[in-house]
């Protein structure tokens, strides 16, 4: 089986049927069948997720007495706290 990992060094390939101790690559492809679990229990969580995201969305805009209306918006409050923080240090 051959793998490819990526990382911040660039790009490896790495044949695990290669491998001759056999200790180790019954380790490898454990790891490879667990990354492979993880990567679609991820996937899975993922659709779930948006899936329950659109639902409420959903319940949301259907129930305009729910609304609150905003004054500052979060961006225009952390703007203010920095300038006034620069401005006190002058």
């Amino acid at each position: 089986m051959v793998i490819t990992i990526k990382n911040d060094e660039g790009e490896s390939v790495y044949d695990v049927s290669k491998i001759e101790d056999a200790q180790r690559k019954a380790s490898a492809n454990l790891s490879i069948s667990k990354i492979g679990t993880l990567n679609v229990m991820v996937e899975a969580l993922n659709y779930a997720s948006q899936a329950h995201q659109n639902s409420l969305e959903a319940v949301l805009k259907e129930s305009p007495e729910a609304m609150v209306e905003q004054e500052e918006t979060e961006a225009e409050v952390v703007e203010e706290t920095i300038e006034e923080s620069t401005t006190d240090e002058s």
